[in-house]
């Protein structure tokens, strides 16, 4: 078991830290590509099973019935495995860009869909530079579905579902600061195994789940032009010369949002 300033690495979280963001770090030169991270996050979610098996050039995505995905890729240092799911951004664009606040940024860390705020406008999916969230465009009752980093896990106690069920510990659980200076330890101790770079250190205004690698992050398919500040920061001057749109037009919209499903749930009631 790792340790870490007198931290252990994988503790289980905090009963309340309103401080430090948590944070995942995961190291694809650990990784085996066994997918124990896709079938326990399957199954704690209630997913369907996903596919048991990796082929390199065949590039999966998340999608609404799958919250993480692992690739295979061939790179100039043989075939690395890569885990993609929500990146939980510091200052996240979808929950910028969500007019009701049902994409919400929690104090813990984790970036968590609300459903009975979401008016289905899914600015959230146009608006992240990392094409995280998915909507069930096939179902009666759509939802926003993505990583929620088990938010319900970690607000009792628990592990989140993938870090838990990693048999090659590629997959490590602690405040995003500790992360950080764990993966920097292994890259200057490591630095023939290594490519000296912490994706989501800075990437986007710094994210919540950090990558270590052993090949420059464009081998593995990752966005390296993805900006340094957060991408509300473009927007946010605009927002404040416009107070009276960014303060009402949020509360118009619930009005709208609430008005709509007590006439749904009226009409319901008519035809029973």
């Amino acid at each position: 078991m790792s340790f870490l300033g007198g931290s252990k690495l994988n503790a289980k979280p905090a009963a309340k830290d309103p401080v430090e963001f948590k944070a995942i770090l995961y190291d694809s030169t650990r990784c085996v590509g066994c997918q124990s991270c896709e079938f326990s996050c399957a199954e704690a979610h209630g997913l369907p099973e996903p596919e048991d098996y990796l082929e390199v050039g065949k590039v999966r995505k998340t999608n609404e019935n799958c919250r993480t995905v692992v690739n295979a890729y061939e790179t100039s240092k043989g075939e690395v495995y890569v885990k993609r799911q929500c990146m939980h951004c510091n200052q996240p664009a979808c929950a910028s860009a969500c007019l009701t606040q049902a994409m919400h940024k929690t104090e813990e860390g984790p970036v968590i869909w609300r459903g009975d705020k979401c008016m289905g406008c899914r600015y959230c999916m146009v608006s992240c530079p990392f094409d995280v969230p998915k909507f069930e465009y096939h179902s009666a009752n759509p939802k926003i579905n993505k990583c929620t980093m088990c938010f319900e896990r970690l607000q009792e106690g628990k592990l989140p579902a993938c870090v838990e069920n990693c048999p090659a510990e590629a997959l490590v659980f602690g405040t995003r600061r500790e992360l950080i200076a764990e993966a920097r330890r292994r890259i200057a101790e490591n630095p023939d195994v290594y490519y000296d770079h912490i994706y989501g250190e800075t990437e986007a205004g710094g994210t919540s789940f950090l990558y270590l690698s052993p090949v420059p992050f464009e081998e593995l398919g990752f966005n390296t032009k993805v900006q340094n500040s957060s991408y509300p920061e473009l927007t946010k001057g605009f927002l404040y010369s416009v107070p009276s749109i960014f303060v009402l037009w949020p509360m118009i919209l619930l009005g709208i949002q609430d008005a709509t499903k007590k006439l749904n749930h009226k009409k319901t009631d008519d035809h029973e």
